[in-house]
């Protein structure tokens, strides 16, 4: 599951918390119900967004039912949004569209195990899927993909463009977050939204894109690979200001956006991506792993990855950076936790989520709000 918001119980507000966990149990199961147990693969931290943003600005929350045991929420049931849901629907929609256009550019670029002429050929079939699935779930909710589809088919050629700059590679992802963000307007009938939220969709897309960048920039140097970092000769310095700019301007598009229910947005578009740009340009791994074992020539990362997936990442193979790290490094739950020291008056109960000011997303009892 890949995402740049991807908070756990230690910086979430216990109630928070569950609804995070709600919607993103409830866009995996929206993809298996609409589309089969494949479609999962899909599930992705900031797709949820999307969910998360439409139940903001509707009148009423979204619609929840009870989920059956599951590996990822320790073997527990929960309330989930349901596969009825718009926001869900429309998430779902995303996650498929543009899952189905990375992959064909893995296969059209030969990445890794995509080389081999029958993984190629699986996953190209895969991507159809996927795409033909994303068209049919996102008109269920109107929406047109034209301009994810047109997003993705437009990366390539402009990463064969030479002389362009680093905001003019970053520029399909915005667009295509920004069209998504702003659908969430129309679904929840608050259509006066959209153009503040496609203005934060293009900060936030810009933010995905830097950081996915960063994170990548160690290995793609060591293996000669594509980087925007590298192919514009961005330092992780100007990086770094490119993505605090995008973070004040996600800041003041998500002030002009009225939300019914605003704190969940506030505590993942806000705090929680200002952790992971702050998490990202200090993390020790980008000093500290030196260039990373090869992924192997085979299909193996399919295997692998079921067995990542079932053992919420405790398993994680050689070539992963987490091999070899700690269990609460490798694991999902905290694999991103900063832990909670509490602070007065909360009895150690009240989380980074909090910091005992300018507070609408917490819960406990610190002097705030």
């Amino acid at each position: 599951m890949l995402g740049i918001v991807r908070p756990c119980r230690h910086v979430l507000c216990g109630s928070l918390f569950k609804d995070w966990m709600a919607h993103l149990c409830g866009l995996c199961l929206t993809l298996r119900a609409e589309h089969g147990q494949a479609a999962r693969l899909v599930t992705n931290y900031d797709g949820l967004l999307v969910s998360v943003l439409v139940e903001a600005q509707a009148p009423e929350p979204s619609p929840r039912r009870k989920a059956g045991p599951c590996a990822l929420r320790g073997m527990k049931t929960a309330e989930v949004v349901t596969a009825k849901a718009q926001g869900a629907r429309l998430a779902a929609a995303a996650s498929l569209l543009l899952a189905a256009g990375k992959t064909r550019d893995h296969v059209a670029d030969g990445d890794g195990p995509y080389a081999r002429r029958l993984v190629a050929a699986a996953a190209g079939r895969m991507a159809d899927r996927w795409d033909a699935a994303g068209v049919r779930t996102g008109a269920a909710v109107g929406f047109d993909p034209s301009v994810l589809r047109d997003a993705v088919a437009r990366q390539p050629a402009l990463e064969a463009a030479p002389g362009l700059g680093l905001l003019d590679l970053t520029e399909p992802t915005e667009t295509a977050v920004a069209a998504v963000f702003a659908h969430t307007a129309v679904v929840a009938g608050r259509e006066a939204n959209a153009e503040a939220l496609a203005e934060a969709g293009r900060f936030f897309g810009r933010l995905a894109h830097l950081l996915d960048a960063v994170e990548d920039l160690a290995e793609d140097e060591a293996a000669g690979a594509y980087n925007p970092l590298l192919a514009t000769g961005t330092t992780p310095a100007e990086a770094r200001r490119h993505a605090d700019d995008a973070l004040h301007g996600l800041r003041l598009a998500l002030a002009d956006v009225e939300l019914e229910r605003p704190r969940l947005v506030r505590a993942l578009l806000d705090r929680e991506v200002r952790r992971s740009v702050d998490r990202t340009f200090t993390a020790p791994e980008l000093s500290r792993h030196g260039p990373r074992p090869p992924r192997p020539g085979l299909p193996i990362p399919c295997f692998t990855g079921t067995l990542v997936c079932g053992t919420c990442g405790l398993f994680q193979p050689e070539w992963s950076k987490y091999h070899g790290e700690s269990c609460d490094d490798r694991c999902w739950c905290t694999r991103h936790c900063d832990g909670c020291d509490g602070c007065d008056g909360c009895d150690g109960g009240c989380c980074d989520c909090c910091n005992c000011c300018d507070c609408d997303c917490c819960d406990c009892d610190c002097g705030c709000d």
